[in-house]
């Protein structure tokens, strides 16, 4: 069954929508149609913080607990509500007295044209939800998303890390059981759906009501964090006719181990996942902090990243030195490909009509296996790669027994280096095997020039990583053999 209604709580209010375009964001929701203004809109790409939320969900271990959450609301789309609690900046206060998410702002002088000051109000009572005396690097990792221009981010910093243990409860703290029992009977409605201005959205429950809904209409668009879709609809103008969404959906949203392995499903969020990635990969880890600010990898899946099949996508490269497989599901019936064979050329794929990306296998290490790998953008935080090279050596002593070297941002699908491999397999990693690598390398790309870098930039950058990762290993094997000494001495 499928009704025609998105029901979520605004604050401590429940609210049901209807008859609203599908393709409107949050964002314009709450100024347009709430007439809440202290969202702002800054950037509408997800890239400045102005416009954030905080999103409240039912914790997907424990239901009788709420997982709180910062998010852009200027690319998130309304129906992505569902089920929800959507909290702003009005409502943060009770009755006269400031949250103390605002209060520290004033106490520290952190704000001065107030333009981005919701924004930050909003991250750091995320933060505060679930971590009520935050050190400095958590502040920053919460903040990362927020742009200030003019009060400058130290006194901004100081007001996030102010502890709130001895604060009294807030109306969310309050409500708190309430909002459960009320975001517990959502759960249970039918199907959801919005139709509005001739565009329809859907949100499918299980994988079989998705593939279903794909068969029967497979020109529709999915949607899961919308990080990268929503911006041809607030940047270009876009109107997107059906959009499927598939967060909803259990199978894919699970994260499950074995013994060798780690399964992703393809609409899990990246805040869901990277922890047990960092443990196994740390360089992984590192880098997923890297491909968006807080607000993104709390929508932004792996499934998307890999299926928009962007040839400066982060994670496709990672994924294909590491030999990673993908299981693609269409209508009852599922294969499974190595993720290095899932792109054709640029922003083309294998997959077939109606079928869709239902879960990534990832390879735990084993001894004498490394994963390196190397972002090269701009600006550290929160950019788009120029290069994005992922290594992964299999050493037996000195000898390279298995080598995978992909890049991305260097031809128009992510892809590897079979020429630059060949030079090392088989061989001592030395310097005469590295040069030779890099010279082979120049066979294996011919990458082009655009806004990011020039192709000799490009060439020049990912030779000189395969040197980088050489002198990383050297130097690690260096250090770990001082340690065996002073062990055994």
């Amino acid at each position: 069954m499928v009704v025609n209604t998105i029901k979520f709580l605004l604050n401590n209010e429940l609210v049901e929508i209807e008859n609203l375009d599908p393709n409107l964001t949050v964002l314009q929701y709450l100024r347009e149609e709430q007439f809440k203004s202290g969202t702002k809109e800054g950037c509408a790409s997800g890239d400045c913080g102005a416009c954030t939320v905080v999103l409240a969900e039912l914790d997907t271990e424990n239901s009788e607990q709420l997982t709180y959450k910062s998010i852009n609301s200027c690319i998130t789309f309304i129906g992505n509500l569902h089920g929800k609690q959507l909290i702003t900046v009005e409502d943060l206060k009770d009755g006269a007295k400031l949250h103390h998410a605002q209060q520290t702002i004033v106490d520290n002088h952190g704000s001065q044209c107030g333009f981005c000051t919701p924004g930050f109000v909003m991250s750091s009572f995320a933060l505060h939800k679930h971590n009520q005396k935050p050190n400095r690097a958590e502040v920053l990792e919460a903040l990362a998303g927020n742009l200030c221009r003019c009060t400058g981010y130290r006194s901004i910093i100081e007001a996030a890390m102010t502890s709130s243990e001895a604060n009294q409860e807030d109306s969310f703290a309050k409500h708190y059981q309430q909002t459960i029992i009320t975001l517990t009977e959502l759960e249970k409605l039918p199907t959801p759906s919005l139709n509005g201005n001739g565009n329809t959205y859907i949100a499918p429950q299980n994988i079989d009501e998705l593939a279903i809904e794909l068969t029967n209409e497979p020109k529709s668009t999915l949607v899961a964090g919308g990080t990268d879709l929503a911006l041809s609809v607030t940047q270009n103008l876009a109107v997107v006719k059906k959009l499927v969404y598939v967060g909803n959906v259990a199978e894919l949203t699970t994260i499950e181990e074995t013994e060798s392995e780690i399964v992703i499903g393809s609409a899990l969020p990246y805040s869901d996942f990277i922890d047990t990635l960092h443990h196994h990969y740390p360089d992984l880890g590192d880098m997923i902090e890297r491909i968006g600010a807080k607000q993104v990898r709390n929508t932004g899946t792996l499934g998307g990243n890999v299926g928009n099949a962007s040839p400066i996508g982060d994670m496709p490269p990672a994924l294909i030195a590491l030999g990673a497989t993908m299981t693609l599901h269409l209508n009852g019936t599922e294969r499974t490909i190595l993720v290095e064979d899932f792109f054709l050329d640029y922003k083309k794929t294998v997959l077939k009509t109606s079928e869709f990306i239902k879960s990534i296998t990832i390879p735990k290490p084993v001894a004498g296996q490394t994963l390196k790998l190397y972002k090269i953008s701009k600006r550290l935080d929160d950019d788009i790669s120029a290069v994005l090279a992922a290594f992964f050596i299999e050493q037996d002593g000195e000898k390279v027994t298995n080598v995978r070297l992909a890049f991305g941002g260097m031809a128009g699908i992510p892809k590897r280096g079979p020429a630059a491999e060949a030079a090392l397999l088989g061989n001592n990693l030395t310097k005469e095997s590295v040069a030779q690598a890099k010279a082979a390398l120049a066979t294996d790309f011919q990458p082009m020039t655009d806004v990011r870098a020039t192709d000799k930039y490009r060439m020049t950058v990912a030779q000189n990583l395969i040197e980088k990762c050489y002198l990383e290993l050297q130097s690690a094997h260096k250090r770990k053999a001082i340690e065996t000494r002073v062990v055994n001495y």
